[in-house]
């Protein structure tokens, strides 16, 4: 039985999404008594999210499930200056004509996520550079500075650990911290925000937007975060050979969406679908349950309901069925990766790099000499090989592509 009374916890608890809690009582009572309306700020540091934010798009889709109000902060702001939590080395700055660009990218995703709309529980996004491009920085250090203390920012893990690792420090770097806590200032003055949620990276940020509140308004605000996800080998979520596993789908096809959800590992299936989906948890418990190779329908349902989420119904189904003709009749399928050669060809050293199932032709090139490159199932032993129009390229199980004639 739950230690929780409002639908909010309740779900968030029963799926596995808490790690920490402001005042767990106090917000639990909020949540059982009127809307909470709550956030997330995403910073457009590329024209993507990828699956390593999925985590937090589904809080706000939870938050919305149970009754509450999503908030969607775009940072445009903060992107300007980047989040150094845990991170090696400073951000790369952004111009803003890129953050701009960015910004309009990701904002598509949301869509498929949350129902936005001007109802009281309705999904709603803003961006920050509306209130922190026009601060005075005079005023700004009288009036909100005074709050902060350097000895205990200094203690943040997330500071801690390239200060302990005498890695610089950039004092624009520093200043991320105070702008997202007073975001959260800004946020419960001009919609009444009330939480803040984040991964547990952002823990020592969002403490500060909570006591930032506090002091300057009397305002109680509270704030969640979710765990760390790795998968069960201690890989991160979301990276793949290829590369980030991105969520728009002029950055990675639905295909390959599809199949990073089917190659999860047995011990994870679970788990992602509790996170990951809207299955009900009666029958993610019988599809985890499964064992052998019955586990690989439970990956299925995973990758079907997990990419009908994100790309959309037809879109999942086009990969299913691109799967279940190219893996299990052994045809080839038309979402596929695929390139274009001309009438003479191409070698299969260049073509295993055009595909993007190896980063160089020297990296193709070891992958043939291990006898893992097919071309319509046969093994290729030459790096002079030249494959035409017609022909399906593989890279061990379960990487394939399709070789078309030029236009």
């Amino acid at each position: 039985m739950s230690q929780y009374s409002s639908d909010l916890l309740r779900l968030l608890d029963a799926r596995g999404y808490i790690h920490q809690l402001t005042d767990a009582a106090a917000l639990d009572a909020l949540a059982t008594k009127q809307v909470v309306p709550g956030y997330i700020g995403f910073d457009p540091t590329a024209p993507s999210l990828h699956v390593g934010s999925l985590v937090q798009i589904m809080l706000l889709r939870r938050l919305q499930q149970t009754g509450h109000k999503p908030i969607v902060v775009m940072g445009s702001g903060t992107g300007k200056i980047g989040d150094p939590s845990f991170k090696d080395e400073a951000r790369r700055l952004l111009t803003t004509d890129t953050i701009a660009s960015n910004v309009a990218s990701i904002k598509r995703v949301f869509e498929r996520f949350l129902t936005f709309g001007d109802g009281p529980t309705d999904a709603i996004m803003v961006d920050n550079a509306e209130w922190l491009d026009k601060l005075e920085y005079i005023p700004f250090l009288r009036d909100i500075g005074q709050h902060f203390s350097i000895n205990r920012m200094l203690s943040f893990d997330s500071v801690k650990l390239r200060l302990d690792r005498e890695q610089s420090l950039s004092f624009l770097e520093f200043n991320y911290m105070i702008l997202q806590a007073y975001d959260f200032l800004e946020l419960s003055r001009r919609v009444g925000c009330r939480l803040q949620m984040g991964g547990s990276d952002q823990w020592g940020n969002i403490v500060n937007g909570i006591e930032l509140a506090r002091r300057v308004d009397g305002t109680e605000v509270y704030g969640v975060t979710t765990p760390l996800i790795t998968l069960a080998d201690g890989g991160k979520m979301g990276k793949t050979e290829k590369g980030a596993v991105w969520l728009n789908e002029d950055a990675l096809p639905a295909y390959d969406y599809w199949q990073f959800w089917r190659n999860t590992q047995d011990a994870d299936v679970g788990r992602f679908l509790r996170l990951f989906t809207d299955l009900p948890l009666d029958e993610i418990a019988r599809l985890e349950a499964l064992q052998g190779s019955e586990i690989n329908e439970a990956k299925k349902v995973l990758a079907d309901a997990a990419t009908a989420m994100c790309r959309g119904t037809e879109a999942a189904q086009a990969a299913a069925e691109t799967a279940r003709a190219t893996f299990e009749q052994g045809q080839a399928g038309g979402d596929l990766p695929s390139i274009r050669v001309p009438a003479e060809g191409m070698s299969i050293v260049q073509a295993n790099t055009a595909l993007g199932f190896t980063a160089s032709n020297k990296e193709a090139k070891r992958k043939i000499e291990e006898g893992a490159v097919r071309v319509n199932g046969e093994k290729v032993q030459s790096f002079e090989f030249m494959v035409k129009a017609g022909d399906k390229v593989s890279l061990g199980q379960k990487k394939h592509g399709l070789v078309l004639a030029e236009d």
